[in-house]
C-alpha cells in the first residue's frame, strides 16, 4: 500500500522530509503540505467567493506592510490528493496530528473533503504518548516538528484507520466551527476546540509591555516562549498594531511601549462618577 503523508506546517513538514530521506528507510510514501492554519481567522467566504480566496483575505489583513501575503491553496492540493486515491486504489492518505489547534482544525477539514475515501483515511496521533528525543530521554512532544527522524518512524507504526463512528462524529465538526465562525479557535484537549475572539491574546500581550521602548520582536518572541501562543508571529504583530489603533500601545520603528493606560482608567471613573 502506498501512502500520502499529510501535514500541516513546514516545520513539522521538515520533520517527516527528514525520515523520508533517511538512507534507514524510516518511512515511505509522498509528503503532501498543508501551509494555512485555520486554527485563526473566518472560516466562511462570502457568497461567490472561494475558500482560498477568503483565507488569502485573512491573511492580507494581517500580513506586515511590505511583506508579502502568503499563497494560500490548501483547499487546492487537497483536491489533488483526493483526486489521486480516486484514480488510485493502491494508495492512502494518512494525517499526522499533534495536540495543537493548527493540526487539530485541519484535521476535521480533511475529513469534510475526503468522505468518499471513507476507508481509506488514517490518522497518526502523537498526543500523550512518549518519544525519545536527540538524547535518549523520554518526552512528550507537542508538535511533530520536535520528534527526532527515528521517532517519525515509530510514530507511523501507530497509524490507524479512521473508524466509521469518526468518520460520522469528527467529520461533523468542520460545519460546527464554520457557523461558530471565530478569529481563534484554542486547544482544550483531546480534540475538543474552543471559539475566542480575535483579543483573546491581547491583555498577554499588554502585560509584557511597560513605559519604556521595547523591540516589537522581542515582546512578540516572549510571547511566543513564555506564554506558548499557538499563533504565528504575523498574528501577534497584528493584535499589536490593532492595540496601538486604540491606543493602549505605541508602536515606532520597530519598538513598542505602552501608553494611555492611566488616562484611560481615569476617564472612566470620571465617567463612572457622572453617572452615579
Amino acid at each position: 500500500m502506498n501512502i500520502i503523508h499529510l501535514i500541516t506546517g513546514d516545520r513539522a513538514a521538515a520533520a517527516l522530509q527528514a525520515a523520508l530521506n533517511s538512507e534507514q528507510g524510516l518511512l515511505k510514501g509522498e509528503l503532501v503540505v498543508l501551509n494555512d492554519t485555520l486554527h485563526l481567522g473566518s472560516l466562511n467566504q462570502e457568497s461567490g467567493q472561494s475558500f482560498s480566496d477568503m483565507r488569502r483575505e485573512f491573511w492580507a489583513n494581517i500580513t506586515p506592510e511590505g511583506l508579502p501575503v502568503p499563497m494560500v491553496d490548501d483547499l487546492e492540493r487537497l483536491m489533488q490528493v483526493s483526486t489521486m486515491l480516486t484514480n488510485r486504489d493502491d494508495l492512502q492518505l494518512w494525517f499526522w496530528m499533534a495536540p495543537i489547534p493548527e493540526d487539530i482544525c485541519a484535521y476535521f477539514w480533511t475529513l469534510h473533503y475526503m468522505k468518499k475515501h471513507i476507508g481509506r483515511v488514517g490518522v497518526i496521533n502523537i498526543n500523550g504518548l512518549p518519544f525519545l528525543d536527540e538524547n535518549g530521554k523520554l518526552f512528550y512532544p507537542d508538535n511533530i516538528a520536535q520528534l527526532p527522524a527515528k521517532e517519525i518512524g515509530k510514530a507511523a507504526a501507530l497509524s490507524r484507520l479512521l473508524s466509521p463512528s469518526e468518520w460520522e462524529t469528527d467529520g461533523e465538526e468542520w460545519l460546527q466551527l464554520k457557523e461558530e465562525n471565530a478569529a481563534i479557535r484554542t486547544f482544550q484537549g483531546g480534540k475538543k476546540l474552543k471559539a475566542e475572539a480575535a483579543d483573546f491574546y491581547d491583555n498577554a500581550l499588554v502585560a509584557l509591555c511597560n513605559a519604556n521602548t521595547q523591540k516589537l520582536n522581542r515582546i512578540i518572541q516572549t510571547a511566543l516562549q513564555k506564554h506558548k501562543m499557538p499563533v504565528s508571529e504575523w498574528f501577534l504583530q497584528w493584535r499589536l498594531r490593532e492595540l496601538a489603533a486604540q491606543g493602549i500601545l505605541s508602536i515606532q520603528k520597530g519598538e513598542v511601549k505602552k501608553i494611555g493606560i492611566e488616562s484611560a482608567a481615569e476617564t472612566d471613573i470620571q465617567e463612572g462618577h457622572a453617572a452615579g
